[in-house]
């Protein structure tokens, strides 16, 4: 097999589930992480449908998945007052099956390891130069290495995008709206509760330790590593606002683990270029669009599998991965949850809270989510791949 050394960069999820697979069909996997180590919290996730729950067995993690699901939780609308004014289902928040980000980057990453993959974390790409024999790649602390192919896996603000591609104002729409995500000790109740004014949106109670928050805003220029300064742009967007919201606020300013970033949607018109390829979120992002998770681990079960059935030639095996994938990804290019989590007047969240209580609407849109999850036919690449070795 040629091509059998890779560089992915990125550790969430989808850069450890393709280390996973490439591991598995004898490639050589380094995968490079910004952050100190695994990110434990974020934003629960969820799959539905058998392409996700295929892709999830055939890694070996789906009993575990079941076993650590959080199951989604019915969230009440309410008024200023905490009175319920429509319910959003949890079958409808949580797919079928729902895990916190946390502990799905943990088994994907344990999978990965004991895969043999090694990781470099802490440290970042500062250049990639192509060579007719591979990619030579500096780092911000490690001494220079030359690869066979690189991974961008590194999400929305992918760092080897901009690299290879070309800077991010290219490639990632700004939807007018911003979301902060916040773990906090306090539990606001037992039932979870969104408020909303027009504009805003803020989310807290139920079994979860955490607050959520969701606004319309021009674009902000703040530091993205600098959690006080993101907390700043939070206490000042939701100041005067009703409900519970000032408790919250408080219990934010407390907190050690917070995170703000902007909703954005990636366009971009190629996966890969020459020895590079781009992956999950840095090439089909939408953010907030509840497919995030799901087409990370497809997408990585299917360039991993491509990759394999080439034989490690990149140029037929990042050609199929996007002439494969490309139609299943585009629900990425679909839709903006900013208007609908914080509609922009009071007339449009009464619409937003009505859809909740007509059952046929409530209906239609998880059909919807349910045929996206679906609209792909997978290759069994496992077998196929044994087949290839006989």
């Amino acid at each position: 097999m040629q091509n059998t050394n890779v560089l992915i960069s990125g550790a969430s999820v989808g850069g450890p589930a393709l280390g996973y697979w490439l591991a598995r069909y004898g490639f050589r996997v380094t995968i490079v992480e910004k952050a100190p180590g695994l990110r434990p919290g974020g934003q629960a996730v969820d799959f539905k449908g058998d392409v996700h729950l295929t892709v999830l067995r055939r890694m070996g993690i789906l009993d575990d998945v079941r076993r650590l699901q959080t199951g989604g939780i019915d969230q009440a609308f309410v008024d200023k007052r905490g009175r319920a004014l429509a319910v959003m289902p949890g079958e409808f928040s949580g797919g079928e099956l729902e895990i916190a980000r946390g502990d799905l980057a943990r088994l994907v990453y344990d999978s990965s390891v004991e895969a043999g993959c090694e990781y470099v974390f802490g440290d970042s790409i500062t250049s990639l130069t192509e060579t007719p024999g591979g990619v030579h790649v500096t780092f911000e602390r490690s001494a220079p290495r030359t690869f066979d192919l690189v991974i961008g896996a590194d999400g929305i603000h992918s760092n080897v995008r901009r690299l290879v591609f070309g800077p991010e104002s290219d490639y990632v729409e700004f939807l007018g709206h911003y979301y902060a995500l916040a773990e906090v000790p306090e539990r606001f109740g037992a039932n979870a509760q969104i408020y909303n004014e027009p504009g805003r949106m803020v989310a807290a109670g139920g079994p979860k330790a955490s607050a959520f928050f969701v606004f319309a805003s021009p674009r902000l220029d703040y530091d993205r590593y600098d959690t006080e300064a993101m907390k700043r742009v939070v206490l000042d967007a939701y100041a005067g606002m009703g409900w519970r919201t000032p408790e919250v606020l408080d219990a934010v300013r407390r907190t050690g683990d917070f995170y703000l970033d902007s909703i954005s949607r990636v366009k971009i018109d190629r996966y890969s270029q020459g020895r590079v390829a781009l992956l999950g979120d840095a090439a089909y992002a939408n953010t907030l669009g509840g497919f995030g998770s799901g087409l990370a681990l497809v997408g990585a079960y299917v360039l991993a599998g491509e990759l394999a059935v080439a034989n490690g030639d990149h140029r037929v095996a990042f050609r199929r991965y996007e002439e494969g994938f490309r139609e299943y990804a585009k629900v990425s290019e679909k839709g903006n949850a900013g208007p609908w989590l914080a509609p922009p007047s009071k007339g449009r969240i009464r619409m937003r809270n009505w859809m909740f209580k007509a059952s046929f609407t409530l209906k239609l849109m998880m059909k919807m989510t349910d045929d996206f999850a679906e609209n792909i036919t997978l290759k069994d690449y496992p077998s196929l791949v044994r087949d290839l070795a006989r």
